[in-house]
């Protein structure tokens, strides 16, 4: 368009030279043939318009914006008419609360209260995209910065508006799944109304207050030493049972040889023990029953 213009001067100046005497009144036609092929030459410069792979174009001609959208390529379109591009590809934005990793430097991490009162620190990635044939209506209606304009104060706004429903631990533990589920149904709606595709919200981290950390600690810890000592008390318990049953089998050993030996079988056992020995032995038993006496002088 540019050279259009450039070559509309050049003709200007053509004219306006074969009205004067000047020394470059004679080259005027050549000067005036240079500007008007600088004309068509940019004329149709202009009336070709590269796409980029992943974007759309759409058409505005002196601030009324055409419904139909240019596809990445060679497009053929009228040469007054001004494109902007938009990126269908999918877009992020970070809200953190770590420097210089968000989109916006410093800490921009989205602070909410809870339902009992606590406020909680919510890091938060959002994947988008623009509708392709929803481009138009965005030039229209929000224009180009839709970040500024509709991502970050919808996601900003959906994310407060929930948390007051959940309890500052639950939303970190128990609730977490359901929470996001929860902020992404919303967000998507808005949305879809606004041309934005809503693609995956990733809740990044939950930062809780420290006296809050302080209590899921102690609790942890609580719950980790009654599990010891349950652990405890079982292998107390079973150590106990194997020493019953160990005593049973002992009193039962003893019942059972205090009633089903006879005196001559223990008489019997002692000699064959004695009787096996390597040493010299003297055995004498009982005279008043009429048993004999052995005197073994090996």
């Amino acid at each position: 368009m540019f050279l259009s213009v450039l070559g509309i001067i050049v003709i200007v100046i053509g004219f306006s030279l074969s009205k004067t005497e000047s020394p470059l009144r004679p080259y005027t036609s050549i000067i005036r043939i240079v500007g008007f092929l600088m004309v068509l030459i940019g004329a149709g410069l202009s009336a070709i318009q590269q796409i980029e792979p992943g974007n759309v174009g759409v058409q505005k001609l002196f601030g009324k914006v055409s419904n139909s959208t240019l596809e990445s390529g060679l497009n053929v379109i009228n040469p007054l008419v001004e494109v902007v591009t938009f990126d269908i590809r999918t877009q992020n934005y970070t809200m953190s609360g770590v420097k210089d990793e968000g989109d916006k430097s410093g800490d921009d991490a989205i602070r909410v209260l809870t339902a009992d009162g606590l406020e909680v620190v919510i890091d938060l990635t959002v994947l988008y995209k623009v509708v392709p044939s929803q481009a138009p209506h965005i030039l229209r209606e929000i224009g180009t910065d839709y970040r500024n304009t509709i991502v970050r104060p919808i996601c900003r706004t959906k994310i407060r508006d929930n948390a007051v429903y959940y309890d500052a631990v639950a939303l970190y533990s128990t609730k977490r799944d359901e929470f996001q589920a929860r902020i992404f149904k919303t967000i998507e709606s808005d949305f879809k109304n606004r041309g934005l595709m809503l693609e995956q919200l990733l809740v990044r981290n939950i930062t809780l207050p420290a006296s809050v950390k302080t209590t899921i600690e102690s609790k942890i810890n609580a719950e980790q030493d009654a599990q010891k000592m349950t652990f405890v008390l079982q292998k107390e318990k079973q150590e106990a049972e194997r020493k019953r049953v160990e005593a049973q089998g002992i009193a039962d050993y003893q019942k059972i040889l205090s009633t089903g030996l006879s005196d001559k079988q223990l008489q019997y056992e002692m000699i064959k023990a004695i009787a096996t020995s390597p040493n010299a032995k003297l055995i004498i038993m009982d005279t008043k029953k009429s048993a004999p006496f052995i005197i073994d002088a090996k």
